[in-house]
């Protein structure tokens, strides 16, 4: 009797164990590249940069305008006004230089947090979509540096996924 109880047991345990796992992959480069929340993105990083761009180039162009006065007047001053206006440029120039290192860090940190909340976005929404369609993994892969070394075509759900993800994605204007 005891025996037939742990034979029913270990019976029991081997057939829960046959479920089958259901496992597909996505294409995170590819869901990136075509994601509508990407390109709208990309697209808003571009106005900000060429916005702060602009503002560079205006100081830019406003110091060269300065400092080419300054070089067809300098015959004309004392030593005393040169010196204060050559101090005058270099300051200005220092200020420029510490501007665009503040823009290149504000451009940076910003396409830094877009592509994290993007990230999140995604990730949230395929664990939304496996969930869904009853998937135990979906593993992530990129081009052909990916994690996934193979899988059988019809593992690959990136297309669905990227159909979908588009279809929820609400523009943000």
């Amino acid at each position: 009797m005891k025996n037939l109880v742990i034979v029913v047991i270990v019976a029991l345990g081997l057939f829960s164990c046959q479920q089958s796992v259901k496992i597909a992959y996505v294409d995170v480069e590819e869901i990136m590249k075509e994601y509508k929340g990407t390109k709208e993105t990309e697209a808003t990083m571009k106005v900000s940069s060429d916005k702060l761009k602009a503002e560079l180039d205006g100081l830019i162009a406003n110091w060269q305008n300065k400092a080419k006065v300054y070089q067809e007047g300098m015959q004309k001053m004392s030593a005393n006004a040169r010196a204060e206006k050559e101090q005058a440029l270099m300051q200005e120039q220092q200020q420029i230089n510490q501007r665009q290192q503040v823009i290149q860090q504000q451009v940076q940190t910003e396409g830094q947090e877009s592509l994290e909340s993007l990230s999140k976005e995604i990730n949230d929404f395929v664990k939304t979509y496996a969930e869904g369609k009853g998937y135990n993994f979906v593993l992530g892969t990129t081009g052909s540096n990916g994690t996934v070394m193979y899988g059988e075509e019809k593992a690959d759900i990136t297309d669905d996924v990227l159909v979908q993800l588009n279809k929820s994605y609400k523009s943000k204007e």
